[in-house]
């Protein structure tokens, strides 16, 4: 849980990709905060914002055809949207990690992974090449790679998928940061192997004391280590709140229906409720509620001024217990239903 104010601070980030085809919309005036020793879990569809948000928030958007259109991203107080580059790349590091997706792609192929990790070290903090090994050869033991120094001398494709993915934890622990992002940190992995991943990140958590940012669509893994959850459709936070919270009593429509398609011991011989229809092209996002065409409970007729779900776009506003909020026109009826 949030320990002190927070160190990362998203305000109405905008983020749009110029393409041939047009203008994607792909992050819409996205806010969020996360804490020291706080989890907060980023949740949502392929193709909702998610990883795109974080990139930006990193600084590692690719410009073109990627663009920040507005908003700021407050690292203890500091923005670094205005930030130069060379004060962004102080910050990435010591500051702000990130674990990637893919740690095959991420890694480079012809270095082996001990001098990968000894450039951090060497890089931001000036230590002698066998200084920065032996603190390579350290962090692979932290993250529990067996034999940690005489692999510290393999390459990454000589590694296993889970194995590759804790040589990442350990670069992006190196330097001990603030805030650590986890962009689906446990994609391609097989069930066991991912229980492991999370559970050594919030043992490392633990011992730190770091903010985690989990970017993640799996919500077992959520239910299990997250603290606050952000519910992103379409580029936009569309709910907030405690895990207990939003998995127990969700306020809008899109969270409602994620929580009725997961599996559920006690449903067994029953059909699973999936949300019907597919997700918008964020090139063209539709007016009103970007969910209102997969809706069940969209008002389309007759609706209070204001609450129209194919014309007026609905505001993430307060609902329920304090720090709750919801974009949708009926999220007290959601709540209470």
């Amino acid at each position: 849980m949030t320990t002190s104010d927070p160190v990362l601070e998203v305000e109405d980030l905008s983020v749009e990709f110029r393409t041939p085809k047009g203008v994607v919309r792909a992050v819409n005036e996205i806010s969020y905060q996360v804490g020291t020793g706080e989890t907060l879990a980023i949740l949502g569809e392929s193709g909702s914002g998610k990883s795109v948000s974080v990139q930006a928030v990193m600084g590692i958007l690719d410009s073109p055809p990627g663009y920040v259109t507005g908003g700021r991203v407050l690292f203890e107080g500091r923005d670094l949207l205005t930030a130069s580059a060379e004060e962004q790349r102080a910050v990435r590091g010591p500051g702000i990690s990130m674990i990637f997706q893919d740690a095959l792609s991420a890694l480079n192929p012809v270095f082996t992974v001990g001098h990968q990790i000894a450039e951090m070290f060497r890089a931001h903090r000036g230590t002698s090449r066998k200084e920065a090994r032996e603190a390579a050869i350290e962090l692979l033991d932290r993250v529990h790679i067996p034999a940690a120094r005489r692999r510290a001398g393999s390459f990454p494709h000589q590694f296993s998928g889970g194995m590759r993915q804790r040589v990442m934890i350990a670069m992006a622990l190196a330097l001990d940061p603030k805030v650590l992002i986890a962009d689906e940190p446990t994609t391609a992995l097989d069930v066991t192997v991912q229980a492991q991943i999370m559970e050594l990140l919030q043992e490392l958590q633990r011992d730190t004391g770091m903010g985690l940012l989990l970017i993640t669509h799996d919500l077992g893994v959520v239910n299990e280590v997250a603290d606050r959850v952000v519910v992103m459709y379409a580029g936009r936070v569309v709910e907030t709140g405690t895990v207990d919270e939003v998995f127990t009593d969700p306020t809008h429509p899109y969270t409602e229906g994620l929580m009725a398609s997961v599996p559920a011991v006690e449903a067994k011989g029953t059909r699973l409720r999936p949300i019907v229809g597919t997700p918008p092209d964020l090139a063209r996002i539709p007016p009103g509620c970007a969910f209102h065409p997969r809706c069940p409970r969209r008002v389309l007729e007759n609706a209070p001024p204001g609450k129209d779900c194919d014309d007026d776009v609905p505001l993430l506003l307060p609902v329920g217990a304090p720090g709750r909020a919801s974009a949708c026109h009926y999220r007290e009826e959601v709540l209470h239903a």
